[in-house]
């Protein structure tokens, strides 16, 4: 006589099932009406862009400066943090602070804005997203029209912020950059303003 099994099988997990891009790749519409798609997914040349887990570096700068910008930002301007900044039919990236005209506030269900409403657009560098902050977005900001643009990373052994300032050139349609900043963020455009950014310490 045999023995019955003590436990029953179990059964295997399925693999996560991702979304399978269109043959000309995903379009900005998608990003609102996929489902579950993790927050803060971003669209670059048609493909879906994942956010990894964030440093907590990245979430105090995002506050520090969203603040300081809050406080100094003229009543024809609105700050914002990451939402979906749309460039064309295939690119909406998501910088981590943006600057938007007054005028492109539409309402509380609003879940992107046209990027010739962006003045300042500001990507808070992260392990995972070094190439796409250094390189791919900016360039994509400064081509489509965006005038002012910071990168923000972490650097030395004591984890110090530093901000990077770029404006547009008119002619070459590219970042310049115009100033580094370690210990204060003093600056007289696209408005005067100044933080500390070593009250990252604090925080």
């Amino acid at each position: 006589m045999t023995a019955e099994p003590t436990t029953r099988p179990t059964a295997k997990k399925s693999a996560p099932e991702w979304p399978v891009p269109p043959r000309e790749g995903w379009t900005v519409d998608d990003l609102d009406t996929l489902p579950d798609l993790p927050p803060h997914t971003e669209l670059i040349d048609g493909s879906l862009v994942f956010v990894s887990p964030q440093r907590r570096f990245h979430n105090i700068m995002i506050r520090l400066l969203t603040n300081g910008l809050v406080s100094t930002v003229p009543g024809t301007h609105r700050v914002y943090n990451e939402m979906t900044v749309v460039i064309d039919r295939s690119n909406g990236p998501e910088p981590d602070v943006l600057v938007v005209r007054k005028e492109a506030v539409q309402g509380l269900r609003q879940t992107s804005f046209p990027v010739a409403d962006v003045l300042l657009a500001v990507e808070v560098v992260s392990p995972d997203s070094e190439s796409r902050d250094r390189d791919t977005k900016p360039h994509k900001y400064a081509a489509a029209g965006i005038q002012h643009f910071w990168l923000v990373e972490m650097e030395g052994e004591d984890d110090h912020a530093v901000v990077r300032v770029y404006e547009r050139d008119p002619v070459t349609k590219a970042y310049t950059c115009t100033g580094v900043h370690r210990d204060r963020l003093k600056l007289s455009v696209p408005f005067a303003l100044d933080i500390d950014l070593t009250a990252i310490d604090e925080m």
